[in-house]
């Protein structure tokens, strides 16, 4: 019997000091959001767009009595501030909605919810160069296909000022990266996996980012095709990496570089 207590038992994690935790599962079954939830989000933004606008507007009325109604939406559409504003407002909205509502149905904080999966220095690195390599072929991509883009487009005639082109530029590379990634990768994406499987949720989810930049591309179908690419970069990354916050890294170093770009070409936007 002595020779049988000598054989070595396997270990017990459960007792060890730091226990072993497995790594982020993300597949079809274990996704946590599901598509009620993405309606859910989707409606609250909508009424905080309508909500936020009419008090912007109110607000802007009181503070310009004599502004002629008729030309009330044309100002107010191309004016940087009242947009940036009313975005705010409406992101912060939806972050807090998004934290409520996974609590309430699936009683999971928001950053396990959407997998969030902060990544090491090293793929840190790698997810900024990832970013840096996609807006180049962005540029690539748009001389190639130059001839089919319009000169013009709606996203231009934001950048007024230095002033405006500062604000957009921060906006883009620190704030619309983060929410667009929480709805697109972190709700979006999971939820559709559960019903479609990967390739399949991989498109539709590019498909929705690029249409939610329809209006500022003005639906054009060369630069709309851009952005699906882009969309699909950013959700494979997600998949991959089970980890938001790396699309997150990649999608600010790639809105970080064309805004550099910009900066250097029009003299720190001065000539715009």
């Amino acid at each position: 019997m002595d020779s049988f207590n000598n054989i070595p038992q396997q270990p017990d994690f459960s007792a060890a000091p730091f226990p072993i935790v497995p790594p982020p599962i993300d597949d079809r079954k274990n996704a946590v959001v599901d598509l009620l939830d993405v309606v859910l989000v989707v409606a609250v933004a909508a009424a905080g767009f309508m909500v936020f606008g009419l008090l912007g507007t109110i607000v802007f009325l009181a503070t310009h009595p004599h502004q002629d109604p008729h030309d009330l939406a044309k100002v107010l559409g191309h004016n940087t501030g009242f947009i940036l504003t009313v975005e705010l407002l409406v992101y912060g909205l939806v972050i807090g909605f998004m934290s409520f509502i996974v609590w309430i149905r699936h009683q999971t904080p928001l950053p396990q919810a959407i997998r969030w999966n902060f990544p090491d220095q090293r793929r840190v690195i790698y997810a900024l160069a990832g970013g840096l390599g996609l807006a180049f072929f962005s540029d690539v991509a748009q001389i190639v296909f130059n001839r089919w883009i319009p000169k013009s487009l709606p996203i231009t005639e934001y950048f007024q000022s230095r002033s405006s082109a500062l604000l957009l530029a921060g906006f883009g590379v620190l704030v619309a990266p983060l929410v667009e990634e929480m709805l697109f990768r972190g709700f979006l994406y999971p939820a559709l996996s559960r019903w479609t499987g990967v390739v399949p949720a991989v498109i539709l989810t590019a498909a929705g980012f690029a249409l939610l930049h329809g209006a500022q591309l003005a639906y054009s179908i060369v630069p709309l095709l851009l952005i699906f690419v882009v969309g699909v970069v950013l959700t494979v990354t997600r998949a991959v990496t089970k980890s938001v916050a790396t699309s997150v890294l990649v999608h600010m170093a790639y809105n970080f570089t064309l805004f550099l770009q910009f900066f250097i070409g029009t003299h720190g936007f001065k000539n715009l």
